[in-house]
């Protein structure tokens, strides 16, 4: 993917993020914030058994966290707690330059590059701790 393709996937997810603001009494509410920085997410994950069904978040966050947040978001609703696991388990070898399915992560792969990048690293896996939070204590 070149440069121009990966900057427009991550500020169209940043200008219009998916879910965002979006919140719902009986969703599952977890925070993840970096303490380095502004970024301070909710996400809230509507359950059905070990499906997910639905994911919201609201919070203040950089163009990183958010878009990153709002891909997560799109390809995690409709898995299960053990496939979203190997999503973000896929993410992070991503982020840590190791061999990850780029199939699975789809648009995530836009944040490939970010493993080089020390405190970009943290934004762009900052829901996924979040997410992985939730899943373990579900």
């Amino acid at each position: 993917m070149n440069a121009e393709k990966i900057r427009n996937v991550i500020m169209d997810n940043y200008q219009n993020p998916y879910n965002y603001q979006k919140k719902h009494d009986g969703y599952q509410m977890v925070n993840t914030k970096n303490n380095s920085c502004i970024d301070n997410i909710n996400l809230y994950i509507k359950w059905n058994n070990d499906v997910i069904d639905d994911i919201s978040f609201d919070g203040e966050a950089c163009a990183i966290s958010i878009s990153s947040t709002s891909i997560m978001i799109k390809n995690l609703v409709g898995k299960t707690k053990v496939e979203a696991l190997k999503y973000i388990d896929s993410f992070d070898k991503m982020l840590n330059c190791e061999n990850f399915d780029k199939d699975l992560l789809k648009d995530a792969i836009v944040f490939k590059n970010m493993g080089n990048q020390g405190n970009r690293k943290i934004c762009a896996y900052l829901p996924l701790m979040g997410m992985k939070k939730a899943i373990l204590e579900k």
